[in-house]
Order: C-alpha cells, then sequence, then structure tokens
C-alpha cells in the first residue's frame, strides 16, 4: 500500500512538475510579433515567425512546413487588420488547430489591441491594396507597442496560467526598459518633425504619427500598385514645388523606384529595416527603433 502511494505521488509530482514547465509554442506571422513575443515569454516560450525581414508579408506562400508549424501552435501572433488575409486563413483550415482560429484565446491580433490609423470611410477595387480595418504596420509606434505588449502578457498568461507570474514579471522589466528607451528616442527625434518623406508603400503611417513627419508622396500610384514612369515624372514634378528629405523604403522593397526617383530629384533614397532582421544591427525591437532613428536622422542633420 505505502509503495503504491509512493509510486503515486511519484508519479502526480512528476504530472506538476511537466505541467509547470510546459513550454508554449508560438506561432507568429511577422518578425516584430515574434521578438515581442520572446521577450515576455522568455524560456516559457518556443517562437518561430512565418516571415523575414526580406518577405512582403502581405504575399506569403501556405508552404506545407508552415501548416505543421500552424497545427502545433497553441497561440498564434499577427499584426492583423487583413495585413496577412492573402494566406493566413488557408494556413488555418489546412492547419486543423481550433485553438488558433479567431474568437479563440490561441489566436491574437496586434492591431485590434489598439486604436488604428487610416481606417477607409469605403473601400472598394478602384482604390487599390487597402485595408478595411485600417493601416496594420501598428509596430511602429512604440507607445502602441507598449499597450500591445501587455495585451499579450495577459494572453500568455491566460494560456499558461501556472507560469503567470513569470510572463508578469518579464513585462514589468520590458515595460521600464522600453519607457527610458522611449524617452531617449523621443529626445533623438526632434529633428525629424515636421520632415517630409517620400514612401515606397503606407507602412509608415504610424512612424510618421508618432515623429510628426509629412508624407510627401508615394512611390505606388495606389497602394500595392507598382511605380510606373509616369507616376515617378508626376512625383517629380511635385516634389519640385514642395520638396522632400528622403525617399524611404523597407528591407523587402524592390529598391529600383526608390533610387531611380532619387536620380530625377536628388534626394536621398534610404532603406529603413522595418522589422527585426530588417538590417545586421537589427536584432531585437530596441535596435529596430535605434536603427531607424539613426538612418533618418542622417539624411535631415
Amino acid at each position: 500500500m505505502k509503495y503504491g502511494l509512493h509510486i503515486g505521488l511519484l508519479l502526480l509530482g512528476s504530472f506538476v512538475s511537466q505541467s509547470a514547465f510546459a513550454v508554449l509554442n508560438i506561432f507568429a506571422c511577422e518578425p516584430e510579433w515574434a521578438s515581442l513575443a520572446e521577450i515576455l515569454g522568455g524560456d516559457r516560450v518556443k517562437v518561430v515567425s512565418a516571415t523575414t525581414a526580406h518577405q512582403d508579408p502581405h504575399r506569403i506562400e501556405a508552404r506545407p512546413s508552415l501548416i505543421a508549424k500552424v497545427r502545433r501552435a497553441d497561440l498564434l501572433v499577427c499584426s492583423g487588420a487583413e495585413l496577412e488575409i492573402g494566406w493566413l486563413p488557408m494556413l488555418q483550415r489546412q492547419a486543423g488547430n481550433r485553438r488558433v482560429l479567431p474568437g479563440q484565446t490561441g489566436y491574437f491580433e496586434a492591431a485590434a489591441q489598439v486604436e488604428r490609423l487610416g481606417i477607409p470611410e469605403k473601400v472598394d477595387r478602384s482604390q487599390g491594396d487597402v485595408h478595411a480595418s485600417g493601416n496594420p504596420h501598428v509596430h511602429l509606434d512604440p507607445h502602441r507597442l507598449l499597450g500591445i505588449a501587455s495585451a499579450l502578457s495577459d494572453r500568455l498568461a491566460i494560456l499558461d496560467k501556472p507560469n503567470a507570474d513569470h510572463y508578469r514579471s518579464r513585462l514589468d522589466d520590458f515595460s521600464r526598459r522600453w519607457e527610458e528607451a522611449l524617452q531617449r528616442w523621443e529626445d533623438q527625434a526632434l529633428p525629424l518633425k515636421g520632415m517630409r518623406m517620400v514612401v515606397h508603400h503606407q507602412d509608415w503611417v504610424y512612424l510618421f504619427d508618432w515623429l510628426g513627419m509629412v508624407n510627401a508622396g508615394s512611390l505606388e500610384p495606389k497602394p500595392g500598385l507598382p511605380a510606373s514612369a509616369g507616376h515617378l515624372a508626376s512625383l517629380r514634378k511635385t516634389l519640385q514645388d514642395a520638396p522632400a528629405s528622403a525617399i524611404i523604403y523597407t528591407h523587402y522593397q524592390n529598391p529600383k523606384a526608390a533610387k531611380r526617383l532619387s536620380q530625377l530629384t536628388g534626394i536621398p533614397a534610404v532603406e529603413l529595416p522595418y522589422t527585426v532582421g530588417g538590417a545586421d544591427e537589427v536584432v531585437d525591437l530596441f535596435t529596430l527603433f535605434d536603427v531607424t532613428l539613426k538612418r533618418l536622422l542622417e539624411v535631415v542633420t
């Protein structure tokens, strides 16, 4: 009897130990959310990212390897606001993992946690590739990102109750360091206020809103449409009357149009990292903003 009780206690202890140290499998749609999940989860999470900084998150192939990763996921963390509409629903259908479907605890949309900019009054095909729920590139406003971090930490604590204190502690540490960095960034970025920038795509709405910069035009005649010679000529004329400080594009966008407009106008073309991994030195969310500000300031000061 005592032997059986001893074995039972050992088995119970083993179950509790395994439960307390089970790792959450997190499928992040973009590198910025993979980075945030790793910061908040530490050794309690295993994170994979569906995309890299070399890829356009609007257009991803729903590969079998990604389907397998979604099938194993306990939590799916994506930008939302239709950014992944062209590929994520297919992954979810093929994976057959009900835990990470919309409306479930294992489904987390970053854009749904904050107020979004650029919500159109109406949407039709003539407008190009617009998002009915607003601009999805919310990670480029560090104030919004802090709110998203808080919401994601809460979600981790719900999914992994035995380790709830672990996630809250890591959020507290991240928030302290982030607010210190935010003050430094805002002090550094004062020369950028009011500066006019030409963009490739509407990736920078939140960055511009945060820093008080002005959109001087887009290389895309409509969202999602490639630049044409006629459109670049029209932009050149516009910029003669209202000059810009830089033409900015992301690591994953073809630089050809930006460099051509730079040749036509003499305005420098600047590649910004956009997300984690978008430059060799951008290894996390902190260095993402460090490098972004550094490259912008180099052309205006």
